[in-house]
């Protein structure tokens, strides 16, 4: 997306990521992340946080299923993607706008934790997942 400014943000999944699938078989997931600044408050002798920023995140197709097989509410994420504002006007004339991240990549931060990463594989004449061999997940 030329001209867009592409940004990648360490968040926290606010909430499981949510798909919506089309008639034509294209699948949207879309999901909230929160970031916020920690700073060492002497006075208490203690890490404060400040406040969240919130940042609505869409992304598209196998990237979407791949999501929503993946991820989960209270995960910590590193996501990319372009930074788009998005405008309306609600039914009382109110005008609204949100900043949005079009997601090109997303992965877990191994910051706090661990991950165990697997090939997705979909079946070409179903789309549907296609079965794991049992045993260990190939490299």
């Amino acid at each position: 997306m030329p001209g867009l400014p592409e940004v990648t943000v360490a968040a926290t999944m606010v909430a499981d990521p949510e798909i919506k699938y089309f008639d034509s078989g294209v699948c949207v997931a879309n999901f909230t992340v929160a970031a916020n600044d920690r700073k060492y408050d002497r006075d208490r002798g203690a890490w404060v946080d400040a406040s969240a920023t919130f940042l609505r995140c869409q992304i598209w197709r196998q990237e979407a299923e791949n999501v929503v097989e993946s991820l989960s509410k209270g995960d910590r994420v590193l996501v990319t993607g372009a930074l788009k504002q998005r405008s309306w006007e609600t039914e009382h004339g109110e005008k609204r706008s949100l900043m949005e991240l079009a997601v090109t990549e997303i992965g877990a931060s191994l910051k706090f934790a661990t991950a165990t990463v697997r090939k997705a594989t979909r079946d070409t004449a179903t789309g549907e997942p296609a079965a794991q061999p049992a045993g260990p997940p190939p490299f």
